[in-house]
């Protein structure tokens, strides 16, 4: 998505959650100040040329959902990637894949993004207002493939081609850099584990902006963007 179209979208995220926008340019001032020489260099398309054209499938952490039989898709044409959103990482390891790309603001299992990125796996780092101290402490681990994103204009070494929580950022991010279909498995924008209520309506308040986004999406791109669901079966997303 272009950033003109993203950027009112954003503007009332954060609004709605009082983000205030020189935390998130310090937070991405600092990203960019931690990112080595090569990770600064054409982040999107380091990132498109892991992702064009190519089935992407987009990896959530709903409960239960496991990592997706990447086997069971057609076998024309190049195989498909696998972009793991922030924690569903774990699930893909442990099944033995290794994602193309990870989508983390570096609130998971970080360890688990350190091992993948040592393997292989492509780190888009987020910044934001609320993850300056984790992009201080996190970034320097990663000894593999890195890029930047935040939630401000593009710049040269940090990307943003919209997304606001890691799940919906990482189909925005396929979307972009020109997945042939995006396939989003275990997604569940209506499971909430936080341990008080404060919190729990806010984490609400989030998913159901991402499950918006998602759908816009949805509606607005050319590429499909397409529910896999457990028994099989794929669904335009946002159909019921």
């Amino acid at each position: 998505m272009q950033y003109s179209a993203w950027a009112p979208r954003y503007e009332a995220i954060a609004r709605e959650f009082g983000f205030p926008f020189d935390r998130e340019i310090r937070s991405a001032d600092r990203l960019e100040s931690l990112l080595p020489a090569p990770a600064r260099e054409r982040p999107l398309e380091r990132v498109t040329e892991r992702l064009a054209g190519r089935d992407v499938v987009v990896v959530g952490l709903a409960p239960g959902a496991g990592p997706p039989p990447v086997w069971r898709l057609p076998s024309i044409g190049p195989p498909a990637a696998v972009v793991a959103a922030d924690g569903a990482t774990v699930a893909c390891l442990d099944a033995g894949l290794v994602p193309a790309v990870i989508a983390t603001d570096l609130d998971g299992p970080l360890p688990a993004e350190v091992a993948a990125n040592r393997r292989g796996s492509l780190v888009v780092v987020h910044a934001h207002g609320d993850n300056e101290s984790a992009v201080q402490e996190w970034v320097p681990e990663f000894p593999g493939e890195l890029a930047g994103s935040w939630a401000g204009p593009p710049r040269p070494a940090l990307l943003d081609v919209g997304g606001f929580t890691d799940g919906d950022r990482a189909v925005y991010l396929a979307e972009a850099a020109g997945a042939r279909r995006v396939l989003l498995w275990g997604f569940d924008f209506d499971s909430v584990e936080e341990p008080d209520a404060t919190g729990e309506d806010r984490k609400r308040a989030k998913l159901r902006w991402a499950r918006r986004l998602v759908e816009e999406l949805a509606t607005e791109s050319r590429t499909p963007i397409l529910a896999w669901r457990r028994d099989g079966s794929f669904a335009p997303y946002g159909a019921r």
